[in-house]
């Protein structure tokens, strides 16, 4: 009997960077690469839809201790609002609500740009995963229940118009952890006289993941028939990148992987990235010039 290729158990503690392709679900692609991971853990750094493309973080093994952290990341994406037809689910995979003739000029989008930068407030889409009384809101408006959901403060660091055309528009953002893409289309469009759904969507950036060192599940499923997966798995500490760095002896490190604390100079500090000899050992936190384990990885 043929079995499954797998990949070293020792090789996979860290993260794998997957270009989804339209259609699939977060969820799938992560049991796709748990089939593949000999029962080590696999969580992902932020959903995509199933419309949409683009980077989706792979958590592998110790690596899922650090998902928290990828997924306050900023992210980036490329986004198609079509304008005069608004969306059940503020794409284009739902129904049409409402048509509108109006179809805005360049001028007037590049106008209101600015007041979609920065701290603004946003009501999420009702098909979204968000829980009103115990159950996601998607679940309730397929069942045409009405959802109502309050605004939530979100940022916006970067929005910019990269391509126009009379029916649509094409958008490059950078925004942070919450931002609802289909609910940004559906807002500007509202804010420019007519109705509008995502139509296209693409992440390219979370943290520090970004296309450049993303790949195909096609490729993927290659390279797993090769031996060669583990060679794009990143290490453990990539989504730490912005934690600031404590070097202990091998001794310190001992002590504070068994739950020991460790004196240590230096101010108060919430989160701490501690590494020996270049190895992740544990984040940690720094109270009155003590150092203490909030979590350990097993490197």
């Amino acid at each position: 009997m043929m079995t499954e290729p797998t990949v070293a158990k020792s090789n996979l503690d860290g993260w794998l960077v997957i270009d989804k392709p339209a259609g699939p679900s977060s969820a799938k692609v992560v049991r796709s690469i748990k089939r593949l991971a000999c029962g080590r853990k696999v969580g992902h750094g932020g959903t995509l839809d199933p419309l949409a493309t683009g980077v989706l973080p792979i958590a592998i093994g110790e690596a899922t201790k650090t998902v928290a952290y990828a997924m306050e990341g900023r992210k980036s994406y490329r986004f198609t609002t079509t304008w005069g037809e608004a969306r059940e689910t503020d794409d284009c995979e739902g129904e049409i609500s409402e048509t509108s003739p109006v179809r805005p000029s360049k001028s007037a989008i590049q106008a209101a740009l600015p007041e979609f930068t920065g701290e603004i407030n946003q009501v999420p889409p009702a098909y979204s995963a968000i829980k009103v009384a115990g159950k996601r809101a998607y679940a309730l408006a397929r069942r045409g229940k009405e959802v109502t959901l309050v605004p939530r403060k979100i940022w916006i660091e970067k929005l910019e118009l990269v391509e126009f055309q009379p029916g649509s528009a094409i958008f490059e953002v950078t925004c942070g952890k919450g931002t609802y893409i289909r609910a940004l289309a559906r807002d500007l469009a509202k804010r420019l006289g007519t109705v509008g759904h995502v139509s296209q969507l693409r992440r390219t950036a979370v943290g520090p993941f970004n296309e450049k060192v993303a790949i195909s599940l096609d490729i993927m499923e290659t390279l797993v028939h090769s031996a060669r997966l583990a060679e794009q798995v990143l290490p453990v500490d990539t989504a730490l990148a912005d934690i600031p760095a404590l070097e202990l002896t091998e001794y310190d490190a001992l002590r504070l992987r068994s739950g020991q604390t460790i004196a240590v100079n230096g101010t108060d500090c919430e989160t701490i990235r501690v590494t020996t000899g270049k190895r992740l050992v544990a984040l940690a936190k720094i109270r009155t010039g003590h150092l203490r384990s909030l979590r350990v990885f097993n490197l």
